[in-house]
């Protein structure tokens, strides 16, 4: 259950090499405050034995600043590792969750469909913050440390050889048991990571249906199964926490060997009259001494068993690919977009087709209208074409490139879609509107508002672009007007397809007519694919499609269609479409 080697040094090359300049700094200030606490002791050993000589109180004096100097020195020292170690820590994590939010917004619809966004949350967060430590301090506190126990037992050996290596042995007995305990940890601490991703996915779920479960009463049951994740959360951290707590009870119990050891050789040499007092009690403060780099080593060991459960979370999500290859990035060409269906079937899963066989041909800059039943398959096209999903069998081209030989970039510039749920973001109307991307002026945006005849809505907005939105499916716009927002944004890109997925099918009749309006305005020199309900956006379209089962009913053009009383969208126009397509 421990990661790969090669994937610590890999992270390390990858997120803390460019910023040696920084780890160069840090490392200066911790081996200063390593080498001052080696030699300081040395002066309190000098007050000790000068006092008991009735030295000049001028030497004692000047003893006792050396040391003061020294503590300070070291603590100046401390400060600047605490802030080089955190600059460095949380450069690394930042950068590595940019990575993974990069990563997991290239996957594929499936993936994003398997998880909740609580859950990817915190897996790109909560499972990187464990990895701090192991970035700001992990190799240069253990190497540091090392280097601190070695000092001192050096420095004792010149004193007294069997005393060091009392210590040295003892310092290697530990190290060997706190390396075992590390290793049974790991796996625990795993499963109390996946705990909490699984709880957080769970509170966003229900944060995200607040209306439903109230109205449907489902708040009890919600409660009962936060009550479970939670409980389940504890026992696993709780398991987690026991078996990470062996390494902190190891050192506090080889602590107190180390004083017995000092304690035993330290009373033979005084009684025999070899060991001043100074002395004495420099053996017993860096046996001491000895301890804080133990306790340090202990922690990052500790800290290291979250990280080693971190990495290998993070390395499998980064092990996830898309399912949508990456083709040679045919470029499409230039205004209207046809679209050809060539025998396309299409399932979510491997036995249950949605879309079977559908071979149609829209040509460049005509309009098609998609009409069927909820479930005949009529979404899941647009999502083809979008390239949420690729066909499981036969092709989609547009501009006669197959959609698999297209850059990703560029098709989904190409092709813009509008959508019953409108997701708006805490921004300004500005930002919702360019998705970010200020290199599109005001002049243009108010341009296209004018174009689409939505003077009078903008002039309704309190700050004008400046207004700011909430986040969600309105932002607190109505939902006619965030549908206007939304073929403002599909304006703006100047796609060559349109793709409207039911635009229209929720809104009063006032706004209804200044968004039909607004999709008049879009749909002119734009191929376009509308799927409706409603009888004003059928008749729009040239061409006429209807869906069901996941084939193809019916295919013609409309007015072919409209006056032939035998088919399907006659029948359509006649009972009326609301009646009918539910």
């Amino acid at each position: 259950m421990h990661p790969p080697r090669t994937h610590y040094g890999s992270l390390l090359r990858d997120y803390v090499w460019p910023q040696r300049q920084r780890v160069v700094l840090l490392s200066g200030a911790l081996l200063t405050s390593i080498a001052l606490q080696i030699a300081n002791p040395q002066v309190l050993r000098y007050f000790i034995d000068t006092a008991q000589q009735n030295a000049p109180t001028h030497l004692l004096i000047a003893a006792a600043l050396l040391f003061l100097c020294g503590a300070l020195l070291n603590q100046v020292a401390t400060v600047a590792a605490t802030y080089f170690s955190e600059l460095v820590g949380w450069t690394a994590t930042n950068n590595l969750r940019t990575q993974l939010l990069d990563h997991v917004l290239h996957l594929d619809r499936s993936f994003h469909a398997d998880r909740t966004p609580g859950e990817l949350i915190e897996r790109i967060d909560g499972d990187v913050a464990a990895l701090a430590n192991f970035f700001s301090q992990f190799v240069i506190q253990i190497v540091g440390n090392l280097l601190l126990c070695a000092g001192v037992i050096v420095v004792v050996g010149v004193i007294d050889g069997w005393i060091a290596l009392a210590l040295a042995a003892t310092s290697v007995v530990m190290f060997t048991l706190l390396l075992r305990l590390q290793r049974i940890a790991v796996p625990a601490r795993l499963a109390g990571r996946q705990s909490s991703a699984d709880l957080f996915g769970f509170i966003e779920e229900r944060l995200g249906g607040t209306e439903d479960l109230r109205s449907n009463g489902a708040i009890p049951y919600t409660m009962l199964r936060l009550y479970q994740l939670m409980r389940r959360r504890l026992h696993l951290e709780r398991r987690a926490a026991v078996r990470g707590a062996g390494a902190f009870t190891t050192t506090t119990v080889f602590s107190a060997v180390y004083v017995a050891i000092a304690f035993i050789l330290i009373k033979r040499h005084v009684l025999l009259g070899t060991m001043t007092i100074g002395t004495a009690y420099l053996i017993f403060f860096y046996t001491q001494t000895l301890m804080h780099p133990i306790t340090l080593i202990s922690r990052q060991l500790e800290d290291f068993q979250k990280a080693a459960a971190g990495i290998l979370r993070i390395d499998e999500l980064l092990q996830i690919h898309s399912a949508l290859s990456v083709g040679p990035g045919v470029p499409l060409p230039d205004g209207p977009l046809s679209v050809e269906f060539d025998n396309v079937s299409f399932g979510y899963d491997t036995d249950d087709a949605v879309l079977t066989s559908i071979g149609l041909s829209v040509g460049a800059g005509r309009v098609l209208g998609i009409l069927g039943r909820t479930g005949s398959g009529k979404t899941t096209l647009t999502r083809l074409l979008f390239r949420l999903y690729d066909p499981t069998a036969g092709a989609l081209r547009l501009g006669g490139v197959d959609l698999r030989d297209a850059s990703l970039a560029e098709l989904r510039e190409r092709v813009g879609v509008v959508t019953q749920e409108v997701q708006l973001f805490h921004a300004t109307i500005r930002e919702n509107l360019t998705f970010f991307d200020d290199t599109i002026s005001d002049r243009r945006i108010l341009a296209v508002l004018d174009r689409l005849g939505l003077q009078a809505w903008y002039a309704r907005l309190s700050h004008g672009l400046d207004t700011m939105l909430a986040s969600g499916s309105s932002g607190g716009l109505s939902a006619g007007e965030a549908q206007v927002l939304a073929l403002v944004r599909v304006f703006l890109k100047d796609p060559g397809l349109v793709i409207l997925d039911e635009a229209s099918s929720r809104l009063d009749p006032a706004t209804e007519q200044l968004v039909e309006q607004a999709v008049d305005a879009l749909l002119t020199g734009r191929t376009g694919l509308v799927i409706a309900h409603r009888l004003q956006t059928v008749l729009r379209a040239d061409d006429i499609l209807i869906l069901e089962n996941g084939g193809k009913a019916e295919y013609g053009r409309r007015t072919a269609l409209q006056d032939d009383p035998t088919s399907r969208f006659s029948h359509l126009l006649r009972v009326g479409l609301d009646e009918v397509l539910v």
